[in-house]
């Protein structure tokens, strides 16, 4: 298994079951960040706010992908979706492996949300708060789900994302397991104990 970072939410899992893509975001839609068109047996999108959900940036292969997809219901806010809607949790799990991408998370989950996002062996979480948890938000729910990959997304870069987010170092600085990666890419077999995964997005 491979997974890609493009930059704010959008990676790209590719396996022997299936190449996936969760949300990807329309040009025009990030700051400093423009998707390469990308191509995917399978698209998933959190929510349907463009930078999330710009599913024109991929071509769908119309292969068979059997890699299981679950979803969890939440919520974009920590007022029951009243802000700013609903999010939908996505759980892919492919060569046994369980991936966790949480979309923009506006609150802590519920006991019922936890038992449902379970042990993942990758989470994908956003750290940058404003339209979504912040980093400490992150790190506590991160800590409490003990996936044994953490990447954090969502947060402002030296030249990208929005200016209302918080930077990347705002999460770091509250890990103890940060490792950065000197690409984009990387096989979860790679790091067999618990990590913080920080990316550079690839072009």
């Amino acid at each position: 298994m491979t997974i890609t970072w493009y930059g704010h939410s959008c990676f790209e899992l590719a396996s022997t079951e299936g190449t996936v893509v969760f949300d990807p975001y329309s040009d025009g839609s990030v700051p400093g960040c423009r998707l390469p068109q990308l191509e995917a047996d399978i698209v998933l999108c959190s929510h349907g706010h463009s930078d999330h959900a710009g599913t024109e940036k991929v071509t769908l292969s119309g292969k068979p992908c059997v890699c299981r997809v679950e979803t969890v219901n939440c919520f974009h806010d920590d007022a029951g979706g009243a802000k700013r809607g609903p999010n939908t949790i996505h759980i892919v799990s492919a060569e046994g492996l369980r991936v966790v991408h949480l979309g923009d998370l506006g609150h802590e989950p519920d006991e019922e949300q936890y038992a449902a996002i379970g042990a993942p062996d990758v989470l994908f979480i956003p750290v940058g708060g404003y339209f979504t948890i912040d980093a400490a938000q992150a790190r506590a729910i991160a800590g409490r789900i003990g996936a044994r990959i953490t990447v954090p997304m969502h947060y402002r870069g030296e030249g990208f994302g929005y200016d209302v987010i918080g930077t990347l170092d705002e999460y770091t600085k509250l890990c103890g397991d940060v490792v950065f990666a000197e690409s984009g890419s990387f096989d979860p077999a790679d790091y067999p104990e618990s990590v913080t995964l920080v990316l550079r997005a690839a072009k």
